[in-house]
């Protein structure tokens, strides 16, 4: 909004050709977002803690200490980062770059979907929500959408290609089939993200690095000059998301003041579905979706861990883990929490670097 209204009056007040430059908007759009947090965040824990007495149902079936330290904690915080999120991203973004509202659109469905899961653990004092067919059918719904508007907006060349790392200008074309590639990237990445949304700290931190990586790719795809250098494919438009996931970061960087050890607010599904959805949706607008699965790849250990789990023990009435997702597997073992959690952080570093590698080795 800030740059539709202040760029016309340019040529009369040189300062506002600021708003012309992506980083001056990512560094306003970051700011704003970790103020706005920071600002309303103490009201709003408070509030959150009037409305719920008994915080976040704890599962009966975790680590037992769960049930002593983290008793009482309110949940739906992320709506503290929904909001800082959404406004600042509103301020910075032009309203007429197209790739703003489909990725929008991801962000607040899926915190609907996680907002309504939350409430229906708290109004029934369980850790049981919406049901697992309910949500991913609303996640399916909303990412089919939102995929169909981003293959418009993308080049002829690129539409139903999928970009391979290290591979300078290759695509590997999916034809129609990119349609349920491109919503189980969504899907996929909220609910990894949600998965791993069990201690504190432990998720926002590894989106925050996530995000940050995609700012950078965002910036670089939707720059023809930096595009062609790197021999990444140019996507017109794309780098107006840079500016989108500085606000993912600075209401990140906000909600961990609230959510550092010992926690005062979770983020709940509200805000893990949101972010997952968030990461997703701007990977399958710059086309860098197996990109994500590098960079995410803390995310995609921890599904890893459910899903082989699970298997394991329909299949052999086994366990591979003393619990999953894999960060409770630790807590088994008698890994302190901030010792995961920093470690797991260490680890989406490290993934991070590598992501940033493929942008590069061509």
């Amino acid at each position: 909004m800030l740059p539709d209204l202040l760029l016309p009056f340019a040529d009369q007040y040189q300062i506002f050709n600021l708003f012309r430059y992506i980083t001056f908007r990512t560094g306003g759009a970051t700011m704003t977002a970790l103020m706005l947090s920071l600002f309303f965040g103490p009201a709003f824990i408070r509030w959150l803690k009037s409305r719920q007495a008994e915080g976040q149902p704890i599962r009966r079936d975790g680590p037992a200490e769960h049930l002593l330290t983290k008793a009482g904690t309110p949940t739906m915080g992320g709506l503290l980062i929904l909001g800082s999120f959404v406004i600042a991203t509103l301020l910075w973004v032009p309203w007429g770059n197209g790739y703003l509202w489909p990725v929008l659109m991801v962000v607040l469905i899926f915190g609907l979907i996680g907002a309504a899961d939350d409430w229906l653990k708290l109004t029934r004092k369980s850790s049981a929500g919406l049901s697992g067919r309910a949500k991913l059918a609303l996640q399916t719904l909303a990412a089919l959408f939102a995929t169909l508007i981003l293959i418009q907006l993308s080049p002829d060349g690129l539409r139903y290609g999928v970009a391979l790392p290290f591979v300078k200008d290759a695509l590997l074309y999916l034809g129609l089939f990119y349609v349920p590639f491109a919503i189980f990237v969504m899907v996929g990445a909220s609910n990894a993200v949600n998965l791993t949304d069990g201690l504190d700290g432990l998720a926002i931190v590894p989106v925050m690095i996530v995000a940050a990586c995609f700012a950078l790719i965002a910036y670089l795809s939707g720059n023809s000059n930096f595009s062609s250098y790197l021999q990444i494919h140019y996507v017109p438009g794309t780098g107006e998301l840079a500016t989108l996931c500085g606000a993912l970061i600075g209401a990140g960087l906000g909600f961990l003041w609230f959510n550092a050890p010992p926690a005062r607010v979770f983020m709940g599904d509200t805000g893990s579905l949101a972010l997952g959805g968030a990461l997703g949706a701007v990977s399958v607008a710059t086309r860098h979706e197996l990109v994500l699965a590098i960079a995410g790849g803390l995310f995609v250990l921890e599904t890893v861990s459910v899903v082989l789990q699970v298997a394991s023990f329909k299949l052999t009435g086994r366990r591979i883990f003393l619990m999953a997702p894999l960060h409770h597997h630790f807590e088994k073992k008698g890994w302190a929490e901030p010792t995961i959690v920093i470690r797991f952080w260490i680890i989406s570093v490290i993934l991070a670097l590598v992501s940033l590698s493929t942008l590069k080795l061509r």
